[in-house]
C-alpha cells in the first residue's frame, strides 16, 4: 500500500544514546532519553513504548508495552555538526560536510557588532553565549531603559536579538533581525539562523519570552525532498519552526506553534483535513525549554504530555496514513554545558494498515526519512541528495 498522507513528527533533541563518533564532539557518554528516564519514576509514555521506543533504548521507569506496533530503528547522522538545521536538512536528503559557524567562546567579532550598530541605530549589549532567561535577567532592564539592543548567541550557530514587545516593538525587532541576517551572509560571519526573541515584562524575575519568535535561516544548500514533493503538486504542510528551518523552500502551507503541546494540537487538527502529501511537525520545547536549560524532569514531563496527544493522534489515524516520529539531534539535560549532544535518534513508523512489527537495522543517516517519503509517492530524490528508502522493509 502507498500512503496518501505521511505525518513526520520531530521531537526536537530526543537523542537515544551517543553516536560512535560522539567523543570527537566531547559528547562521550551522553544519553538524552536514558538520563531522563533515571529522573522519572514512573515514566508514563505508553504510546511511545507501544511504537517501539523501549526496544530501541531499554528504559527502567517506563512500563513495557504489551504489544508493539509498527517498525522502528536507530538513526545515526552522516553530516558533521549536531544542530537543528543540520539534522533537519539531512532528514530531507542534504549531506552537510562543513559545520555551521559558532561564536560560543568569543562572542561575535567587533567588526560585525560595529556594522550591526551602525545599520540598526542601536547600541549593542550582551554579545556573549548565554541562555535566553539569563540574558534577560541580566540586561533586559537596561535595554528597556536605554533602547540598547541585546545580542547573544548559544552553542548553536545562531545570532539572537531580544526585544521587549512594548518598548522595543516587534516590527523594530524584526527589522533589526533582517539587517543581521544580511550581514551574516558573509562567509566569515555566516550563522545558520538569526532569531528574533521578543519578550514581555518590565523587571527582573518577570521577563517572559513570547510566541512571536521568528527565525531567519539560511536557504538549504541544495534541493531537498520537500522541493521534489511540492514540485509534483503534493501538499507539504509545516507545523512549528519547520518553515523557518528550510526558509520556506518546498513548503506549501505553514502553521506557527506557541508550544510543543500546541504543535501537536495543530497536527491533530490537520489530521482531520483531506490532503495528499506530508505534514512535517517540529516540537521545539523539548530542546529550548528543557534540554538547553538542563532540566531532566521538565523534559520528562513534556514527553509525557506529548505522549498523551500522541494517543489521540493514533486513535484518529486512517489506513492510508503513515506516522514517522524522529528527532534531529540530542540534548542530554544531565550533560556538561548547555550544548546539543551528538546522539543517535529514534525512527518510529506506524500505520493502522501494517500487519507486523519489526526492529529494523541501524541506519547510517537521517536521510532515510526523506528517501522513504519520496519512494512512497513515486518521486526521485533530487540530485546530490543522500538516503536509501526503507519502503521495501515495511509491510
Amino acid at each position: 500500500m502507498n500512503y496518501k498522507r505521511i505525518f513526520i513528527i520531530v521531537i526536537d533533541s530526543l537523542g537515544i544514546g551517543a553516536m560512535a563518533n560522539a567523543a570527537e564532539y566531547g559528547d562521550e557518554g551522553c544519553d538524552t532519553l536514558g538520563h531522563i528516564d533515571q529522573h522519572m519514576d514512573p515514566f508514563q509514555i505508553p504510546n511511545l513504548m507501544k511504537l517501539g521506543l523501549g526496544h530501541l533504548h531499554p528504559l527502567t521507569h517506563a512500563a513495557p508495552a504489551k504489544t508493539v506496533q509498527g517498525y522502528y530503528a536507530r538513526l545515526s547522522e552522516a553530516s558533521v555538526g549536531k544542530d537543528t538545521m543540520t539534522g533537519h536538512w539531512e532528514m530531507m536528503g542534504l549531506h552537510i560536510t562543513k559545520p555551521f559557524q559558532t561564536f560560543t567562546e568569543t562572542g561575535f567579532p567587533k567588526d560585525l557588532i560595529d556594522e550591526l550598530e551602525k545599520q540598526t541605530g542601536h547600541k549593542i549589549i550582551g554579545n556573549k553565549s548565554a541562555s535566553g532567561t539569563e540574558i534577560l535577567d541580566e540586561l533586559a532592564e537596561e535595554e528597556i531603559a536605554t533602547g540598547h539592543m541585546i545580542v547573544y548567541t548559544s552553542a548553536d550557530s545562531v545570532l539572537q536579538i531580544c526585544g521587549n514587545e512594548e518598548t522595543f516593538g516587534l516590527e523594530e525587532l524584526y527589522r533589526c533581525c533582517k539587517i543581521a541576517r544580511e550581514l551574516t551572509m558573509r562567509d566569515e560571519w555566516k550563522v545558520g539562523r538569526v532569531i528574533a526573541r521578543p519578550y514581555v515584562g518590565r523587571k527582573k524575575g518577570e521577563f517572559k519570552r513570547t510566541s512571536n519568535r521568528h527565525d531567519y535561516a539560511l536557504k538549504p544548500y541544495g534541493k531537498t525532498v520537500l522541493d521534489a514533493l511540492a514540485g509534483q503538486n503534493l501538499d507539504v504542510i509545516s507545523v512549528g519552526k519547520i518553515v523557518d528551518i528550510y526558509d520556506g523552500e518546498g513548503i506549501t502551507e505553514a502553521h506557527k506553534s506557541k508550544s510543543s503541546v500546541h504543535g501537536m494540537e495543530q497536527t491533530i487538527q490537520i489530521q482531520q483535513k483531506d490532503f495528499h502529501g506530508i505534514c512535517f511537525t517540529n516540537l521545539v520545547d523539548f530542546d529550548a525549554l528543557w534540554g538547553h536549560r538542563r532540566l531532566p524532569v521538565g523534559y520528562g514531563k513534556e514527553l509525557e504530555a506529548f505522549d498523551e496527544k500522541l494517543g489521540i493522534f493514533l486513535d484518529s489515524m486512517k489506513e492510508t496514513d503513515l506516522l514517522m516520529v524522529t528527532a534531529d539531534h540530542g540534548n542530554d539535560p544531565t550533560f556538561k554545558g548547555t550544548d546539543h549532544t551528538k546522539e543517535m535518534v529514534p525512527l518510529l513508523m506506524y500505520s493502522p494498515s501494517m500487519k507486523e512489527s519489526k526492529n529494523l537495522p541501524d541506519q547510517s543517516c537521517f536521510a532515510v526519512v526523506g528517501a522513504t517519503v519520496a519512494d512512497n509517492f513515486g518521486i526521485e530524490i533530487p540530485e546530490g541528495c543522500i538516503g536509501t528508502s526503507l519502503w521495501k522493509l515495511l509491510k
